[in-house]
């Protein structure tokens, strides 16, 4: 893993004291900063120099999903990791608006942060599997199959991009050339409303797309 700077905002100071001795025993990563609250990290952002920001749904005052919003609309380029003990889809979706990249459970593995923190540093979004899981039980119980709206070259990269492939991965693998990839891609955010990776994720799910 590249060098990353990282912040932690979570009001849960056991869980950031916690998860902060875990990321500073680990090479290629140091944590800068810490906050309590939205409005804490939000004062502090200007003269913040990080990547990676691991930021909790639930919190006093103002929460993630709108802390989210605000802080991308000062650092576009920030990676935010969203962290809750949630199961209800509806909080993931809301942080997938605001665009967060990565979406972690509390009780997720250290494996699994790291794998996560490397994933966004690397311009992709990462979807815990146990979130995965829970948010394809919950959805399938209350949505019917996908609307006809996608050809099947749409559905099956769709699929591959939920899998975590590049546009070149993809290419690679279905045997046609990046450059039409790029163009189902486009028709697939276009045709679906979505605006970025995680939120495919989130829609290939709630419309039975992929199996978890």
């Amino acid at each position: 893993m590249n060098g990353c700077r990282i912040v932690l905002v979570d009001d849960h100071s056991l869980f950031r004291n916690g998860l902060r001795g875990l990321l500073d025993r680990c090479e290629g990563c140091r944590v800068v900063a810490e906050a309590a609250c939205g409005e804490e990290f939000l004062a502090m952002l200007p003269g913040l120099d990080a990547e990676v920001v691991f930021m909790d749904i639930s919190m006093p005052g103002m929460n993630g999903d709108e802390t989210a919003e605000r802080a991308l609309r000062l650092r576009p380029e920030l990676k935010i990791i969203t962290l809750s003990m949630f199961g209800d889809e509806n909080y993931y979706t809301r942080m997938v608006e605001a665009g967060a990249r990565g979406f972690l459970l509390k009780d997720s593995s250290f494996e699994e942060v790291l794998r996560a923190v490397e994933t966004v540093q690397g311009g992709g979004s990462y979807f815990s599997e146990g979130l995965l899981a829970s948010l394809a039980h919950r959805m399938r119980t209350r949505e019917g199959a996908a609307e006809d709206q996608l050809s099947g070259r749409e559905r099956e990269i769709l699929v591959a991009v939920c899998r975590g492939l590049s546009n070149q991965e993809i290419a690679d693998e279905l045997f046609i050339s990046k450059r039409t990839v790029d163009k189902h891609r486009a028709n697939i955010l276009e045709k679906t409303g979505c605006k970025n990776t995680a939120s495919l994720v989130v829609y290939a799910i709630r419309h039975g797309i992929v199996e978890i």
